[in-house]
């Protein structure tokens, strides 16, 4: 899920609105293309092709220590082990062999990478969440709206300043269509609403303090800003991250002939796994915290939230908690690895 913050100018409300799914829908796409052409459009001439060559001169090269450390075992009368070893040259060669289509390694991955995704996509489905989520940062950024429209009128005084409230009001009004069009007859949508109508056309009582909140600040609005592109380049950074890992895929499978306990296939593998989780929970996150403004402060007609704190949240504490749950679990992932590789070597 993403969205990008921007105060409507001379572009329209509508534009506005669904700037963020559109860029959501063209950076996903992006990136499903970049997928394809590394890892299934002509990789033998790619640079999946390259690093696949290398991963076969690293496993050639690996192989001589292979050699001679099971040499070193069939003399000793070690029996077991030059056996359960034999299966990891196969593995190697079934992995990194290259039909002209792509390798077997590069359509597993690319398969794990589907599945990751199809797992991410139920998640936000569940409950209309990517419906949530928007909501929550639409709430969020409303007030910025209104206020960068309003502002402009602050400094001016009379009739001037009357007339400038009355066409930001104009503007303000197609907003507040649009989110009631997306979302329904929201409590907090009227809760805005009615603020906006007290300022521009002095009705009822508004205080100074409700007053420069709602007109805010640029400076705020650039925090803001600021920290929506911040969850926005964590999301594209898992992106790119887990594209770089699967690109080296080839170098760790060449590399698993070493005759080590710890495997790099393990490693590439749990690292793999492991961003996969960190995307998984920032949008768990992200969907279980919009949740609650969405049905706790949103409900409730004698709210005024300052939810610069979602914005915080999603900016900096979010990605760092992903990493934090991602990093566990990556650790559980490769010690599940170990034991499962352990257990087979045991009774093979």
């Amino acid at each position: 899920m993403q969205y990008i913050l921007q105060v409507p100018a001379d572009t329209g409300i509508r534009e506005f609105i669904g700037n963020g799914a559109t860029t959501a829908q063209s950076i996903a796409e992006s990136w499903e293309n970049q997928w394809l052409d590394l890892l299934q459009k002509n990789p033998s001439e790619n640079i999946y092709g390259a690093l696949t060559n290398l991963g076969i001169f690293f496993a050639v090269g690996t192989l001589l220590f292979f050699l001679m450390q099971w040499l070193k075992d069939v003399l000793e009368g070690e029996f077991s082990r030059p056996i359960s070893s034999m299966i990891w040259p196969f593995v190697v060669v079934i992995l990194l062999n290259n039909s002209g289509d792509g390798s077997i390694l590069s359509s597993l991955t690319l398969g794990v990478r589907n599945f990751i995704n199809s797992v991410n996509q139920q998640v936000i489905a569940t409950a209309d969440a990517n419906s949530v989520y928007q909501q929550a940062l639409n709430m969020s950024v409303a007030e910025e709206v209104a206020g960068a429209l309003l502002r402009p009128c602050q400094s001016l005084n009379g009739e001037q300043q009357s007339q400038c409230f009355t066409k930001a009001s104009e503007k303000i009004n197609n907003l507040w269509q649009e989110y009631k069009n997306l979302y329904g007859n929201k409590v907090w949508i009227e809760r805005l609403e009615n603020k906006v109508n007290q300022i521009s056309y002095g009705t009822g009582y508004i205080s100074e303090g409700s007053f420069n909140a709602l007109l805010g600040s640029t400076v705020q609005t650039s925090i803001k800003n600021f920290l929506v592109s911040l969850q926005y380049a964590f999301q594209n950074l898992i992106e790119a991250t887990m594209l770089l890992i699967a690109a080296l895929g080839p170098l760790a499978v060449g590399g698993s002939l070493l005759p080590v306990a710890g495997k790099p296939i393990f490693a590439w593998l749990t690292g793999f796994i492991s961003l996969g989780i960190a995307k998984i929970s920032f949008n768990i996150i992200a969907v279980l915290t919009a949740a609650v403004i969405v049905n706790g402060p949103a409900q409730d007609p004698n709210a005024d939230p300052d939810l610069m704190w979602f914005m915080i949240f999603l900016g900096i504490l979010a990605p760092i908690l992903s990493l934090l749950v991602a990093a566990a679990g990556g650790f559980a992932v490769f010690n599940a690895i170990g034991n499962t590789a352990s257990w087979v070597k045991e009774r093979v």
